[in-house]
């Protein structure tokens, strides 16, 4: 039996393959909400039953949080292991929802059909496009195509606490040749992409004191020196004209791309203006000899998220504020080093503060970027297969945010992941109205079917 045979299989079980992710998304699993933890057991529970149905070891693994879902299957060939996440978001504001968000609906849209419900592209369809390319190989074969390990987690929406332990305490388990992620998307909802590049993230929160209470403005204001000033000064500090940011030695271990990521990336035709235009804007602001794909992906940014003081209230009250706050994230890139850059930005602070000034602060996480190496024939494989799949030349890509669990199985495990989804930009994760195409849900488990039979 050949590949064509398992493909016709999947476009043949394609409305039962529904069916089964519309019942996994009737579950309410959502992982941060106590009231929840039931139901998150029962999604466990379900993905257990479902791939022991298919001949697959697997077990529910309890962990402080929520369980770990584990499972085993095939005795030779490249080891591979499957990764993806069981819980979802909150579905509030619940107004918002034109429907039960764990109601999951087929519906017709102006852009083809789509499923529509919570968790449906984040992360339990495109969970499903794997286990569903896996039925279909077995059931046309009658075996496996080579040693796969499942993995699947119920804490990503909440920050993952029971995460590292379990690798840690289980990683001669977990150990395989490559990790297979499915929780990222098509570039620009069309292009089949590997993503290789995920940036770090530094969070910083910062509190400015100078006068011991806020100040009367008509008798202080001109003589001391109101906080928020302060504050504001080195925050404008922290970038120069061209957008390079200042902070010494913050760009210590950023990589420049390599010849063929960059003429790949150019050849995606990245269409910036509609991008910024789709959000009220019109000008790139990062490094002004940069590409935008290179500001998005591969350069690193220090960024505002958050600023107050004073009174913030309904009508006026002048007052100089005793205290001034801010929230600054940094994305890295490259071997940047989290800890040095926070050190370094907090020395930044102190020399900024004039006297009787003083600040404290407080840090929100520090990890480094990781990123895949795409050398070994493993990727190139997988590259091929989602081109044949898509038709369209898939490519390597970055991503502008940060995927944890990809640098945890470099670093843990020592396994390279290769990060490959099929959600598109206007699935709306996160947000009322969740959904994920049918093309995406179908030719999601074509493409893995096709990846399985180049890795194996």
């Amino acid at each position: 039996m050949s590949l064509d045979d398992v493909l016709a299989r999947i476009d043949a079980d394609l409305p039962d393959a529904t069916d089964r992710l519309l019942d996994l998304l009737r579950i309410p699993s959502i992982s941060t909400d106590p009231a929840f933890k039931t139901d998150c057991d029962r999604a466990a529970d379900w993905l257990v039953a479902d791939l022991q149905g298919l001949g697959i070891d697997a077990s529910k693994r309890p962990t402080p949080g929520h369980p770990m879902v584990v499972g085993h299957v095939g005795d030779s060939g490249p080891h591979l292991l499957f990764y993806g996440h069981y819980d979802v978001q909150p579905v509030d504001p619940l107004d918002l929802w034109d429907n039960d968000p764990f109601d999951p609906q087929i519906e017709d849209t102006a852009k083809g059909r789509v499923i529509r419900g919570r968790g449906s592209s984040d992360d339990k369809g495109q969970l499903m496009t794997f286990v569903e390319a896996l039925r279909a190989w077995k059931a046309v074969k009658g075996d496996w195509p080579c040693r796969i390990t499942f993995f699947l987690e119920g804490e990503e929406e909440s920050g993952s606490p029971s995460l590292v332990p379990f690798m840690k305490e289980n990683a001669e388990e977990l150990k395989t040749d490559i990790a297979l992620i499915c929780d990222t998307g098509l570039f620009e909802s069309k292009t089949p992409a590997i993503v290789t590049m995920l940036r770090g993230l530094l969070g910083e929160e910062l509190t400015v004191t100078g006068p011991t209470m806020d100040l009367h403005s008509g008798m202080y204001g001109g003589i001391a020196m109101n906080p928020i000033r302060v504050l504001s000064g080195i925050i404008a500090s922290l970038h120069d004209d061209t957008g390079r940011i200042t902070v010494p030695g913050f760009y210590d271990g950023v990589p420049e791309l390599s010849d063929e990521l960059e003429a790949q990336w150019q050849g995606l035709a990245f269409d910036h203006e509609t991008f910024l235009g789709d959000v009220g804007l019109s000008q790139p602001a990062g490094e002004q000899d940069r590409t935008p794909l290179e500001m998005i992906w591969s350069r690193p940014t220090c960024d505002v998220n958050g600023i107050w003081g004073g009174y913030t209230g309904d009508g006026f009250k002048t007052v100089l504020p005793s205290k001034a706050h801010a929230k600054i994230s940094f994305r890295l890139v490259g071997d940047q080093d989290p800890l040095a850059i926070r050190e370094s930005f907090r020395q930044v602070v102190r020399d900024a503060l004039p006297a009787d000034y003083e600040v404290e602060f407080s840090g929100h996480g520090a990890s480094q970027a990781s990123g895949a190496d795409t050398s070994g024939d493993m990727f190139e494989a997988a590259r091929k297969a989602l081109s044949d799949e898509w038709q369209i030349p898939a490519a390597y890509i970055g991503c502008g945010g940060s995927i944890p669990i990809a640098g945890h199985f470099q670093q843990i495990l020592g396994t390279e992941p290769m990060l490959v989804g099929f959600g598109k930009d206007d699935d709306a994760i996160h947000s009322p109205n969740e959904k994920y195409d049918m093309e995406s849900f179908h030719k999601g488990i074509r493409s893995w079917a096709r990846i399985l039979d180049a890795l194996s």
